[in-house]
């Protein structure tokens, strides 16, 4: 990265504490789809998968379930662990690109089956969905326009992946996490965070069909525009570029070193993204979070159903810092340094 890559990097770097983590939940589809499955059903190479992806299996929703689903459940489920009524959760924000349609919204839809009374609306950035959805949340909690916001990330991959694209389609799987937000001590929250954007690598990883631009037609279907398309390898170098130098400039900007970092969480794309990344910036692996080798890539559900996974080991305890880092689709990254 040169001297001005650098700089256009550390300008988006920023800080916003006062906001803790209540507590996790996360829900995935009880159908496993190992690589045996795939190779059974599609002809794919599970040897192949698991090389080049670290991937084992992944879950996919039924037919009749759909994002807010998902996402529905996850929210149930860390509600209860909060103890909260419904009716004092003021804020819900849902990180999502697979939504049940254009319109109404995958908040709307959960606020209404949760039977809430807050503002809803979806925030749609991909694979970093939730990290811009949590920097979004923090944003009312630390300013006191919320005391109660309920944040959830969740995708339903299996909709909108070519079966036939042996390259893509066994990374992704469906799931949904959520975490709830309150206002905390002036330690807690986003001791350093970065929000990125580069638009002019869109084309790399994007959903052609089904828009504005080009709205669904036989044609469309027919030339698989409704699928998600990806160029492999440039996502892969540019995965690793992002991860790496965000993750460097939110810890000098926080003044904190690897050693000071509990749980490195990134965005469950690839393991190779991963082991690259983490290796580079001097992580022990132990101190890696993984388990997409259970779920492959979520998308938005990726790190809040890592977190939730470590809440629930018992391994995060309040005052740990916490890295996670979201990449993807736009192309957008979202990487936050959390004191918990």
């Amino acid at each position: 990265m040169n001297e001005a890559e650098s700089q256009r990097i550390a300008a988006k770097t920023r800080r916003l504490t006062g906001v803790q983590i209540l507590d996790t939940g996360h829900y995935v589809p009880e159908e496993v789809f190992t690589n045996q499955d795939l190779q059974r059903i599609y002809g794919f190479d599970p040897d192949w998968i698991y090389n080049r992806t670290g991937i084992l299996e992944r879950r996919f929703a039924p037919p009749h379930h759909a994002t807010s689903d998902l996402c529905l459940r996850a929210a149930r489920q860390v509600i209860e662990k909060v103890g909260c009524d419904p009716s004092d959760i003021d804020l819900l924000i849902v990180g999502t690109f697979t939504p049940d349609m254009s319109t109404p919204s995958v908040a709307c839809q959960v606020q209404n089956q949760l039977g809430l009374t807050c503002p809803a609306f979806d925030v749609q950035a991909a694979c970093a969905g939730f990290a811009f959805a949590l920097a979004t949340a923090c944003q009312f909690v630390a300013t006191g326009n919320s005391k109660l916001a309920l944040v959830i990330g969740g995708d339903c991959n299996s909709r909108i992946i070519n079966p036939g694209d042996q390259k893509s389609f066994p990374l992704f799987g469906d799931g949904a996490g959520a975490v709830i937000l309150a206002p905390g001590s002036p330690e807690q929250g986003m001791v350093a965070y970065q929000l990125g954007a580069d638009g002019s690598g869109g084309d790399l990883l994007s959903r052609p069909a089904c828009g504005s631009r080009i709205p669904p037609s036989i044609e469309a279907l027919e030339n698989g525009l409704h699928f998600l398309t990806m160029d492999g390898r440039a996502v892969f170098k540019w995965a690793v570029r992002i991860l790496t130098d965000t993750s460097h400039e939110v810890l000098g900007t926080a003044g904190a070193t690897v050693s000071d970092i509990r749980w490195f969480i990134p965005h469950q794309a690839n393991i190779r993204i991963i082991h690259s990344a983490s290796d580079v910036m001097g992580f022990p692996r132990e101190r890696v979070f993984k388990n997409l080798e259970k779920y492959g890539n979520t998308s938005a559900g990726s790190i809040p159903i890592a977190m939730n996974e470590l809440v629930e080991q018992g391994k995060i305890e309040r005052g740990d810092l916490i890295l996670t880092s979201g990449f993807g689709a736009g192309l957008n990254w979202g990487t936050i340094l959390w004191r918990w």
